[in-house]
């Protein structure tokens, strides 16, 4: 077998693992290295988005398995995430490539800073749960921003799943724990899996880098959400606060570089 390819499938394994750890220790963000990594190593933009998204189901399954053992989900409320973010997902996914990615990337980038700066800022934020808004209007308002998060999810390339894990802590009052899992579960899974399968629709992955960097996202995914059980809110709140600056100025520099 030829030594660049087994190279080549070791960085895969590597980068892949790292990025979901931190992703499904956070809620979101492992495009921040998973996507760059696939362009460098010579993907094309559209190609590197599709086999990314295929393999970040991955994450979604890895967390799901730990997270699911918890009983931190309410299969009710979780259909209720799915009904509204799954239809921007897809429409998100049709729009990706009409969308100029500069101006797509430096609006993701001031946005995912402002979420670091706003949890920071706000040290009791997702520290204990105080549920709310979670009938009538609450419900309408806070479907509506998961349906415009999904879009985000559909067309964007990395950290939509930070967005999400804050709007159901700071909208629906739930504790960091508990918004992760069903970030994980939600939008590491269904609605990725969504993403994937219209992104494929329209472009062909990578098929023979898939095989590891699924794995590597299921790992990552597993020992990811196992950590952040094991740790607890505190744990949690600092490292999405501090992934969340780093994906921030990550994309405000590659923009500002390009």
């Amino acid at each position: 077998m030829d030594i660049s390819f087994l190279v080549e499938q070791c960085i895969l394994l590597l980068v892949a693992f790292v990025a979901n750890v931190l992703s499904s220790l956070a809620g979101g963000g492992a495009g921040l290295l998973q996507l760059p990594a696939l362009i460098f190593l010579g993907l094309p933009f559209a190609v590197a988005l599709t086999t990314h998204k295929i393999a970040s189901v991955a994450l979604g399954l890895g967390a799901s398995i730990q997270h699911g053992k918890t009983g931190h989900i309410h299969w009710g409320f979780a259909i209720f995430i799915l009904a509204a973010g799954l239809p921007g997902v897809v429409l998100g996914a049709y729009w990706v490539l009409a969308i100029p990615e500069l101006i797509a990337q430096v609006l993701l980038g001031v946005l995912t800073l402002a979420l670091g700066v706003y949890s920071i800022v706000k040290p009791a934020l997702g520290v204990t749960a105080i549920a709310r808004h979670r009938n009538g209007l609450g419900l309408v308002i806070g479907g509506s921003v998961l349906f415009l998060i999904g879009v985000l999810n559909g067309s964007l390339t990395s950290g939509t799943g930070l967005f999400v894990t804050l709007w159901l802590i700071r909208w629906f009052g739930f504790d960091y724990k508990h918004a992760l899992a069903y970030t994980m579960i939600l939008v590491g899974f269904f609605w990725n899996g969504a993403g994937a399968l219209t992104l494929v629709w329209v472009q062909t992955p990578q098929w023979s880098w898939l095989p590891v960097l699924l794995l590597g996202s299921l790992l990552g995914g597993y020992f990811g959400a196992y950590w952040a059980i094991a740790k607890g809110n505190h744990f949690i709140k600092r490292i999405f606060e501090g992934l969340t600056i780093v994906v921030g100025v990550s994309l405000l520099v590659e923009a500002w570089i390009y």
